[in-house]
């Protein structure tokens, strides 16, 4: 069954890391970069009956069914707008706002166009299977492109290197966003200190692995952003401390070497989160629950989803005093 990746929707997940790789190189193998004057960007709302016969029918027809926008370059073709491209359009517009998703097609086309004719420099456009999936920012110190097969290859050579007990977990891919995970399996050394620690506190050391994820994006959601984790008894993931990131910002001249850069503060960041880590065994909380709301209300997260995790906790843990350790982990 051919795999539908012209869907705004499509997504697909990965067992193994060569099916993985592959597919990331063919996807980028599939795509382009366009630099062009912002200026000549219009826009046009589809319309059902008005079929552009150069366009497959199943691209046209899902396209319609979700941005129904083509982009057009002075002198140029016609191509449909992907949902993620959305984005980067309004940003390279000047533009915001939530009530823009309720704003019909053929408005929302004049908005952008209006707006986009007005604006000065470059725009570099993203083409992907057979869509416009982002309009970044062109000029010399906008969007500097990292190619994400790239990103992923130099992450996989140097876990085999410098950790040789890592293995694949899992890979993720979408229009938006594209993430990888492995694991560091019996690689000791970096959670021993924080295992000690643990029995000292009287805790039994539950079932722990260190792992890495490995974030990135082509259209503005996500810089190549490296996240220490601890994986707990194979199934809860925490993120340790902070990820390492590398914005797609031309003007500091980012490019592969300076992820590889990236790649090899690994484990200084290691130490430093379990060290944080192991840090809050000593603080005391008085009112769990109430600090856990708290925190969750300061992160986003919608009320519901609070309650829960915060009765979550209460389940396990009661409402007597406790460690920041046990309302973080």
């Amino acid at each position: 069954m051919a795999l539908k990746i012209y869907e705004d929707a499509f997504t697909k997940e990965f067992a193994k890391q060569p099916e993985f790789l592959d597919f990331l190189n063919e996807r980028e193998n599939n795509s382009r970069w366009e630099r062009h004057k912002s200026k000549d960007i219009r826009f046009n709302a589809m319309d059902e009956e008005d079929y552009i016969f150069s366009l497959d029918e199943n691209v046209y027809a899902d396209t319609y069914k979700n941005t129904g926008l083509m982009l057009k370059v002075s002198g140029g073709e016609n191509y449909p707008v992907r949902t993620c491209a959305i984005k980067t359009i309004c940003e390279r517009a000047g533009i915001s706002g939530n009530s823009l998703n309720k704003v019909p097609k053929k408005a929302l086309a004049d908005i952008f166009n209006h707006c986009i004719k007005v604006s000065s420099g470059f725009a570099l456009i993203r083409h992907s299977e057979d869509k416009v999936s982002a309009v970044n920012g062109g000029d010399k110190s906008d969007y500097a492109p990292l190619p994400i097969p790239d990103l992923f290859s130099m992450t996989m050579e140097y876990l085999d290197t410098e950790f040789p007990g890592s293995t694949f977990a899992g890979g993720f891919f979408s229009h938006s966003i594209v993430s990888g995970l492995w694991e560091f399996t019996g690689d000791d050394k970096l959670l021993k200190t924080y295992r000690d620690n643990l029995q000292s506190h009287g805790i039994t050391p539950r079932t722990m692995k260190p792992a890495l994820r490995l974030v990135s994006s082509d259209v503005g959601v996500s810089g190549a952003n490296l996240f220490p984790m601890l994986i707990l008894d194979g199934e809860k993931n925490i993120t340790l401390g902070n990820a390492l990131k590398l914005d797609h910002d031309a003007g500091k001249n980012v490019t592969l070497a300076k992820f590889g850069e990236q790649l090899g503060m690994i484990f200084s960041q290691y130490a430093a989160a379990i060290n944080g880590l192991s840090n809050l065994l000593e603080i005391e909380i008085s009112y769990p629950a109430n600090c856990m709301l708290r925190v969750l209300k300061k992160i986003g997260l919608s009320k519901k989803l609070s309650y829960e995790a915060v009765d979550l906790f209460k389940a396990q843990y009661g409402e007597e005093l406790c460690t920041a350790h046990d309302v973080t982990v």
